[in-house]
């Protein structure tokens, strides 16, 4: 089966404040919670008080980007010394995902390696709010969350419905400070997330709907954005393409580009925006022949001129993402030729989203792309 006949679950958090100002909400929603505690990242401390939290409120502001397993540990030990009745995540999406894994594991005896996979989390006695401050993974929407193991350099993965918040908030004014690189490349992330789940072997017409909607505010925002991070319209515009990336990984999920973005991450130590950003016009490109129609409506979607044909495609998808300033060489990243066969055999290994894509991807051809983005 596939499309409209083939059944999905489609999980949302059942309440969404996206608006300027939308922050400053969260504590009349919190009202009763007397332990709150807040997951942030060193640079977003600056919005804990916006939220307007009463009670005992504890933060945990330490969180790197891509958290490793013992990172996690760290903030969940925390947190079940706290014993918070409320759970905030206030970043990006590692924050998000650490905020995700935490209220669902402090008041349990579960570990990260007991919930790895899917649907395997017991459950969750703390409400949950999730507040975003990029416009790139979608966490906030989703129900899934990753944390990269040290030992293998892979991504542990987590999914279940008790990861799901229970208000999700999009304020752009906490994106204002966001640098214009970082919010090209998360920007391109999301575009990313929805662009996989619509080209995706699994893609569903619900999720379509949330993709096309996704792929057509990039399109007019991320610029805008880009050039003007106090662009209130063009910051909301790329929060809400976020979440509706973050609802096509749901029931749908990426495919071969993040899979391929994944070693960067982990071996580079590149920001996952970024690392997206470099693969997106590859693999976009790659599966053009096996889904022409959807290609161009991408390419149409996002003004893509000259992208007619697949060289023509992978050309003016790339000059998109070079023209937002995003350094698309990943030799200007630190990668060096002699090491990516071993980084295609990672990335071709990660079969949850390798068998998602609609063309098939050999360790060869992934070997192909790396050297075409060195």
């Amino acid at each position: 089966m596939s499309g409209m006949d083939r059944p999905i679950t489609l999980h949302q958090p059942p309440r969404l404040e996206i608006g300027a100002g939308a922050s400053r909400s969260l504590g009349a929603w919190a009202d009763g919670a007397a332990r709150p505690l807040v997951i942030v990242s060193g640079p977003t401390r600056q919005y804990v008080e916006r939220l307007g939290l009463s009670g005992a409120v504890h933060v945990i502001d330490d969180v790197p980007p891509e958290p490793d397993i013992s990172a996690f540990e760290a903030v969940l030990a925390a947190a079940r010394d706290h014993r918070p009745d409320l759970v905030v995540g206030l970043g990006g999406g590692s924050v998000l995902d650490v905020a995700k894994l935490v209220a669902a594991l402090w008041d349990g005896e579960q570990g990260l390696a007991d919930v790895a996979g899917p649907n395997r989390v017991a459950g969750r006695r703390s409400r949950l709010a999730q507040v975003a401050t990029t416009a790139g993974t979608g966490s906030e929407a989703g129900i899934r969350a990753l944390v990269t193991d040290p030992a293998t350099k892979a991504k542990v993965a987590v999914e279940s419905p008790f990861l799901l918040a229970d208000i999700a908030i999009l304020d752009p004014e906490l994106t204002y400070s966001v640098p214009a690189a970082v919010t090209a490349a998360t920007g391109i992330d999301a575009m990313a997330h929805c662009v996989e789940a619509f080209t995706n072997i699994r893609a569903h017409d619900l999720i379509d709907g949330y993709a096309r909607m996704g792929i057509s505010l990039v399109g007019r925002y991320l610029r805008r954005a880009v050039e003007d991070g106090t662009d209130t319209e063009a910051r909301a515009g790329m929060m809400l393409a976020s979440y509706y990336g973050g609802l096509c990984l749901g029931p749908v999920n990426t495919a071969a580009g993040h899979a391929l973005s994944y070693p960067l991450g982990t071996r580079l130590s590149l920001p996952h925006g970024l690392a997206n950003a470099i693969i997106f016009p590859h693999v976009l490109a790659f599966n053009q022949p096996v889904r022409p129609e959807k290609s161009a409506e991408v390419a149409a979607a996002l003004g893509l001129t000259g992208a007619d044909s697949q060289e023509g495609l992978q050309r003016a998808a790339h000059a998109f993402c070079a023209d937002l300033g995003v350094e698309m060489r990943l030799a200007a990243h630190g990668a060096e030729e002699a090491v990516l066969g071993e980084w295609a055999a990672e990335a071709h290994a990660i079969r949850r989203l390798m068998d998602n894509n609609p063309r098939d991807m050999s360790v060869e051809d992934v070997h192909a792309i790396y050297r075409a983005a060195l």
